[in-house]
C-alpha cells in the first residue's frame, strides 16, 4: 500500500501546487491514499468550507490540521460535517470535529489516520501521548495501518512520540514548522518516522509568508499583516510503502517537487 502525505498547504499557491502536481505524483508512485495538512490553506491561516471542497476536488482523501484550524471562526460551524477533515484528537472533548478516521482504500483495506497536537511551545491541551493510546486501541480493532500526524513545534516531542508509538502505528509524521527535515527512517518496530513533512506553497518566503514582512517584524517587533508569498512554489511531503497485513512500514521517501511557473 502506497500512501502520500503532503506537508502543510499554504494559501492559494499551496492549493495550486496540489491541483497541478498531485496527479503526476499519484501516477508515479501508484498512490492508494492521499493525506494532507490543510490548516494554513486559507490565505495562510485557517480553513473555509469552499477551500475544503476545493482540496477534496483535487483528490485529497483525508485532511489533517492543527492549532491554526480555528483561525477562521466559520470552521467551528462546518468542521463536524466532514468525517475526513480532522482536528487534533487531544483537544478537549467538547471541541467540535473528529480527531481520527478509518478510511477504505480502493484495494479494500482500511487505513486509520490520527491527528495530534504537541504541547511544547504550544497550547496546553490534553496529553498527546495518552490520547494516542486511546485512539490507537480503537483504530487497531479495524486495521493495522495507522498514520499519525503530530502537529508540533518541538522536534524532541515529535521524536519522543515516534519512539513511544514504534511498533503500534505505521507512521508518525510531523507537521507545523513548514521546514522539511532530513531524518526520515524506519524505526526498529516498523514505524516510519519524519520530524516534519515540510511545506506545500511558496518558498521565496519565510515559512510561506512574504519575507520582507517577517524581516520587518523581527527588526521592529511591531505587529504587521502577514500575507502569503507567491514565488518558487513547491509540494513537499513523504511517500510511504506500508504492508497492509502487518501495518509495518517498508519504506519512507521524502519528496519535494517544484511547480513550473
Amino acid at each position: 500500500m502506497n500512501i502520500l502525505f503532503i506537508g502543510d498547504i499554504i494559501g492559494k499557491p499551496g492549493r495550486r501546487a496540489v491541483r497541478e502536481l498531485l496527479p503526476a505524483l499519484v501516477n508515479e508512485h501508484s498512490i492508494d491514499l492521499v493525506i494532507a495538512n490543510c490548516e494554513n490553506a486559507a490565505a495562510g491561516f485557517g480553513i473555509t468550507r469552499d477551500i475544503i471542497e476545493e482540496l477534496y476536488a483535487s483528490h485529497i482523501d483525508i485532511l489533517t490540521s492543527g492549532n491554526h484550524v480555528w483561525d477562521k471562526k466559520e470552521a467551528l460551524e462546518f468542521i463536524s460535517d466532514y468525517e475526513t477533515l480532522l482536528r487534533p484528537a487531544n483537544y478537549p472533548a467538547a471541541v467540535p470535529g473528529h480527531g481520527s478516521v478509518l478510511y477504505p482504500t480502493p484495494g479494500g483495506d482500511y487505513v486509520g489516520v490520527l491527528n495530534l497536537a504537541g504541547r511544547i511551545f504550544m497550547q496546553p491541551i490534553d496529553c498527546p501521548f495518552v490520547k494516542a493510546q486511546e485512539e490507537i486501541a480503537r483504530l487497531r480493532a479495524r486495521t493495522k495501518v495507522i498514520i499519525v500526524d503530530i502537529h508540533a513545534e518541538a522536534t524532541s516531542e515529535k521524536k519522543a512520540l515516534g519512539w513511544y508509538l514504534d511498533g503500534q502505528v505505521s507512521a508518525v509524521l510531523g507537521t507545523h514548522t513548514h521546514v522539511q527535515t532530513a531524518d526520515d527512517e524506519i524505526l526498529p518496530g516498523g514505524t516510519a518516522y519524519l520530524s516534519d513533512a515540510g511545506m506545500t506553497g511558496p518558498f521565496d518566503s519565510v515559512i510561506g509568508i512574504k519575507k520582507e514582512t517577517i524581516i520587518e517584524k523581527f527588526l521592529t517587533q511591531i505587529p504587521n499583516k502577514f500575507d502569503v508569498a507567491k514565488k518558487d512554489i513547491r509540494l513537499q511531503g513523504a511517500v510511504l510503502d506500508i504492508d497492509p497485513a502487518s501495518g509495518r512500514a517498508r519504506a519512507i521517501e521524502r519528496i519535494s517537487v517544484k511547480l513550473n511557473e
